[in-house]
């Protein structure tokens, strides 16, 4: 899989979760998502960033696309912030209209 293989990750992760919006419609509220999403992105962008400029931790390069933002952070970690969120929003949204239907 080599340079794409951290995008086949969150594409994975986003195509299992895709039908649950049927249940859950969460990207149909997509203020609502923003206003979810947007701060943990932020503040996980910022330590990240912290982290990568300390030495803390790196990323594998030849897992990643090479695309780099602000010569620091590899997009794959700003979409991961933002895939996951969505995976979990999902899940839930689904996991707590299911339970209230019952």
């Amino acid at each position: 899989m080599g340079r794409y293989e951290y995008l086949a990750v969150l594409a994975a992760c986003l195509l299992v979760t895709a039908p649950l919006e049927r249940f859950g419609r969460v990207y149909r509220r997509a203020p609502d998502v923003v206003r979810a999403v947007l701060p943990v992105l932020l503040v996980l962008v910022a330590w990240d960033v912290v982290a990568i400029s300390r030495g803390h931790w790196s990323f594998h390069h030849r897992g990643t696309t090479g695309l780099v933002l602000g010569g620091v952070l590899p997009v794959e970690e700003v979409l991961f912030f933002v895939a996951v969120p969505l995976c979990a929003l999902l899940t839930y949204e689904t996991v707590r209209r299911v339970l209230r239907d019952d």
